[in-house]
C-alpha cells in the first residue's frame, strides 16, 4: 500500500517561513515526531493534522502531494 506524501516542510516554509524544528515547537510535539511525518515514516493522527493546519494556516489539501490528472485516473496522456 502506497503512503501519501505529506508536504509538511514545504507548506510550513511557504506559509510561515518556519523550519520543521520551529513547527514542532509551535505544535508542542517532539521534533522527531514532526520529522517522521515529513519523511513519510509515520502519518499524523486526525487531531494532529487538524492542529497542524490550524497553526500553519492551511487547508488539509495543501499538505498533500498532487499528481497529474492523467496519473490519478491511470490514463495515458499523449503529447501530440
Amino acid at each position: 500500500m502506497r503512503k501519501l506524501k505529506i508536504l509538511i516542510k514545504e507548506t510550513a516554509r511557504k506559509k510561515k517561513g518556519w523550519s520543521l524544528y520551529r513547527l514542532a515547537k509551535e505544535l508542542g510535539l517532539p521534533q522527531q515526531t514532526v520529522y517522521s511525518w515529513a519523511n513519510g515514516r509515520t502519518q499524523p493522527s486526525y487531531d494532529n493534522m487538524d492542529k497542524l493546519c490550524g497553526i500553519i494556516g492551511c487547508m488539509i489539501g495543501e499538505l498533500f502531494e498532487s499528481e497529474p490528472a492523467g496519473k490519478k485516473l491511470n490514463i495515458a496522456v499523449n503529447s501530440d
